[in-house]
């Protein structure tokens, strides 16, 4: 994805969150340990509109060919377009340059909210309580409550959230608090319902998106750690 590299620091204290549940959960707390230092850095490059312009425009596209398309994109307005140029943009210029009709009405419906304040601005959607946020931008067509997850916790850097859908969060649980046989891959079954999740994340609170970033580190770790028996060649 195109940003221009700024980051900024982590809004609560990562030290703080790590003795909190390290405390609250022994399981977690071996993870976090085989894991080592959380290295979230926070993406504040982009505003609201541009960030869920992007999400949208990656929303079920491989990584390479949702790139060319955002940088044609981008090319057209010599950078981000704004809510107001994007929302009177031809269809037509932006199908010629890859985005689907779909996009296009999810495209002009982001800057339809913008416009109307629906999508905050940057200043303001920090006032905001996370739930307002997801209520607000979900209002947007095309956007769902994992996006703006995302957005909480890679964007706004806020500590208490647990994407419940989120296929890394559910298998990161499933290979951190489930006995799962080493002999034999993870299997859709063995993946956590929301509720299991809900009611573990109790103990993590007020420091879930800690948590989950854990969790998908434990994905990592497994990628990283062949099945008993086999070696890491095979």
């Amino acid at each position: 994805m195109i940003h221009d590299g700024k980051s900024r620091k982590l809004p609560f204290d990562a030290d703080e969150a790590i003795r909190h549940l390290k405390t609250k959960d022994r399981k977690l707390g071996a993870l976090i340990e085989r894991v080592g230092a959380f290295t979230l850095r926070l993406d504040s490059s982009l505003s609201p509109f541009e960030s869920l312009l992007e999400s949208i425009l990656y929303q079920q596209l491989h990584g390479k060919a949702a790139a060319a398309i955002h940088r044609r994109v981008r090319e057209l307005y010599n950078g981000d377009p704004t809510p107001q140029v994007l929302i009177g943009t031809p269809d037509e210029v932006l199908r010629a340059a890859g985005v689907s009709g779909n996009k296009i009405k999810s495209f002009k419906d982001l800057a339809a909210k913008t416009l109307d304040g629906t999508v905050p601005t940057h200043a303001t959607i920090k006032k905001l309580s996370d739930a307002e946020i997801i209520e607000r931008l979900t209002a947007v067509r095309g956007i769902g409550a994992w996006t703006v997850e995302m957005l909480l916790i890679f964007r706004l850097g806020r500590p208490d959230v647990l994407p419940v859908a989120d296929y890394g969060v559910r298998k990161g649980y499933a290979l951190t608090f489930m006995k799962i046989p080493k002999t034999r891959a993870l299997a859709a079954a063995d993946l956590p319902k929301a509720d299991v999740l809900l009611r573990r994340g109790k103990k993590w609170s007020p420091f879930r998106s800690v948590a989950s970033w854990y969790l998908w580190r434990a994905c990592d770790l497994a990628k990283a750690t062949p099945p008993s028996g086999r070696s890491a060649r095979t």
